[in-house]
């Protein structure tokens, strides 16, 4: 059988040759391409044609969603090109995104080598293929329990030292500063809490994380 052909799209270079260092060592996958913007990767997809894209969420410190769009983009002019989107975020609405826009699978990269190898496998099956947070988010939306537990359940570790910072009425710098974290992730996380929680103010995310006990 022949291999299957993958191209990479991620914006930092160091991923990208962890990548193919790990699936040029597996038999049966060849990694074709790599790119590290979505206008690049559109033209290296149109050239190579391959069976899957790995393809990150964020491509640009200016979103971290970007590469939501250029998965339609993927589906919508290739639809016999499988889509796998390896990010760092985990994120319901994400996950469900993605979903939409065509891609088979959602693993976040602390994934291991040979889970990531299996899942790549699973989607050139024509499978749909994600980890295990991931799957259980999945389901949770699907199943549309939007009660309060199910709200607490959706903010993350990370997102509940956000609001705690927020009640204290720091500037995204200052939290950033205080998480050792990027102005542009602690952004990411605030516009995710307060979509979370059904608000559209900081003000008001910090009022009702704390009627349903979450600060």
């Amino acid at each position: 059988m022949s291999d299957i052909r993958i191209v990479l799209v991620d914006d930092h270079a160091i991923v990208r040759q962890g990548l193919r260092t790990i699936l040029s060592r597996e038999p049966g996958l060849a990694v074709v391409g790599e790119a590290a913007a979505a206008d690049v990767a559109l033209a290296l997809i149109d050239e190579t044609r391959p069976d899957i894209v790995l393809l990150d969420l964020k491509l640009s410190t200016s979103s971290d969603s970007e590469g939501l769009t250029l998965c339609s983009q993927i589906t919508t002019r290739y639809p016999e090109i499988k889509v796998l989107v390896l990010t760092t975020f985990l994120d319901e609405w994400l996950v469900m995104e993605s979903i939409k826009q065509g891609a088979k699978g959602y693993v976040v990269k602390d994934v291991d080598a040979i889970e990531l190898v299996r899942a790549i496998r699973a989607v050139q099956r024509g499978e749909s293929a994600f980890d295990a947070h991931s799957a259980a988010m999945l389901v949770r939306s699907l199943n549309g329990n939007q009660g309060a537990d199910d709200v607490i359940r959706q903010i993350t570790p990370r997102e509940r030292e956000v609001l705690a910072l927020l009640a204290r009425g720091m500037s995204n710098v200052a939290i950033g500063k205080e998480l050792f974290i990027s102005e542009t992730t602690v952004k990411f996380h605030v516009s995710n809490v307060m979509r979370k929680l059904g608000v559209t103010r900081r003000a008001e995310a910090v009022y009702a994380a704390s009627k349903i006990g979450l600060i």
